[in-house]
């Protein structure tokens, strides 16, 4: 077994809405300001927040989830991290003991100490008692300390270190960051805006890592040995087959562990934009969610890409689409004002954007190859005539999303985990 050492800590919070990824981006940019090698992960599924790590770690930011991904692939991602950089950062997931596995979970299993932050605005000494409850709940966790988010002042912040004064003794106060909306991140229906729909996105992320610095030291958080079995690098399943990815503001959510599946497997990716252009003629296209319910009129104008979907679909290649990508496949878009834009039509129906989230859930779906894995979150709700290949399943056991399949093309509403099972992600995409 191999192994190797790096600084580590695992950011967390009693719930949503915390500040974790104001936090984790302020840690991240420190270290790099600081000349340190920094590695950010996102735990669960998520596209959102991953950009904006990755903006101030300037490193691309990966899952680590132990349902989609499994033990072996978090324990080989936190190893090569280990082994590259000075400092891993694990932003959590909801809340500490949310979910199945938790954040709690993951910290437990890779012995990774916690950072707790936690909203201070609207209380004072319970602000101690909430600390020593999370520290509770999980005797065998260990705590590095706890930031208090978007406090009033320098006397609000004195009031909830004095907090973990008494039974909460032994939880370090590393710091507090004061409420101001110049380091916020702005949001929307499916989670924050887009890194790079963030125009002053840097200066956001400097002011919050300038306002942290000054408490939470680098150097203080606790080395962790991370190992790792034999090589997990799977056969060059795809070797010499050329895919075309989807990439813009429109479609844009993808994880890097996939794209980088699939080049380890031997396929070439070349990029496009729907919102601009045309694949080139290639063995295999890729169109991963993202927000196309923003950008429908373009979409629906851009005539060239849609002709190009559709040589591709007629002459036998293999397309996977996902969620916002496959909204193109479909006959129309319905936006929220009651809008029609017409999409491809390779499949028959439409989808259309609701105001209430439709679905939200972890699946896999069994396929010829195995299972594969990842899961869904839209606000919008298809009608179709064509009758689905497969459904999935949810991860507590219930019917989860519909996986069309017409000819070589395949899509659903899933966005699926490639590193859950190569082989089944390869077949998608082969010839």
């Amino acid at each position: 077994m191999m192994s190797a050492q790096a600084s580590a800590v695992l950011i967390s919070a009693p719930a949503s809405g915390q500040g974790k990824t104001t936090v984790t981006a302020a840690l991240a940019r420190q270290a790099a300001r600081e000349g340190k090698r920094v590695r950010v992960f996102k735990t669960g599924p998520d596209f959102i927040d991953p950009m904006i790590l990755a903006r101030a770690a300037g490193e691309p930011v990966y899952q680590l989830d132990l349902w989609m991904g499994g033990l072996a692939h978090c324990r080989n991602l936190l190893y090569q991290a280990a082994r590259d950089s000075d400092l891993i950062l694990v932003e959590g997931v909801m809340g500490l003991y949310d979910g199945t596995p938790s954040s709690a979970e993951l910290a437990r299993q890779f012995n990774l100490p916690l950072l707790i932050v936690i909203d201070g605005s609207a209380m004072a000494q319970t602000f101690g008692a909430l600390a020593l409850g999370l520290k509770g709940y999980g005797a065998d966790l260990a705590i590095h300390g706890v930031v208090a988010n978007r406090v009033a002042g320098s006397g609000h912040a004195a009031l909830l270190a004095e907090s973990l004064a008494g039974p909460a003794a032994g939880i370090p106060f590393l710091g507090a960051l004061c409420t101001d909306r110049a380091i916020e991140f702005p949001d929307r229906h499916l989670g924050l805006v887009q890194a790079q729909e963030i125009s002053d996105l840097d200066a956001r992320i400097d002011r919050a890592a300038q306002a942290l610095s000054s408490s939470v030291r680098i150097e203080d958080i606790p080395q962790v040995t991370f190992h790792a079995d034999a090589d997990l690098n799977p056969p060059p399943l795809l070797a010499g087959v050329s895919i075309a990815v989807a990439h813009d503001a429109a479609l844009y959510f993808v994880y890097p562990a996939n794209l980088e599946l699939l080049q380890t497997m031997g396929a070439t990716i070349r990029y496009f934009s729907p919102l601009q252009d045309a694949p080139a003629p290639a063995d295999a296209i890729y169109l991963p969610g993202g927000y196309p319910e923003l950008h429908a009129e373009r979409l629906a104008a851009n005539r060239p890409l849609h002709e190009a979907l559709r040589r591709h679909a007629e002459a036998g290649k293999a397309l996977l689409a996902e969620c916002g990508g496959m909204m193109l496949l479909f006959e129309h878009l319905v936006d929220l004002e009651g809008r029609r834009h017409a999409m491809t039509g390779l499949f028959p129906g439409e989808t259309a954007m609701q105001p209430k989230l439709q679905a939200l859930a972890l699946q896999g779906v069994e396929l010829p190859q195995g299972e594969l894995r990842g899961h869904s979150f839209h606000h919008s709700r298809l009608q179709t005539s064509l009758e689905p290949l497969a459904h999935a399943r949810t991860q507590r056991g219930g019917c989860g999303e519909a996986v069309f399949r017409q000819g070589k093309l395949t899509a659903s509403y899933i966005h699926f985990y490639f590193p859950s099972n190569p082989r089944a992600a390869a077949a998608l995409f082969r010839p």
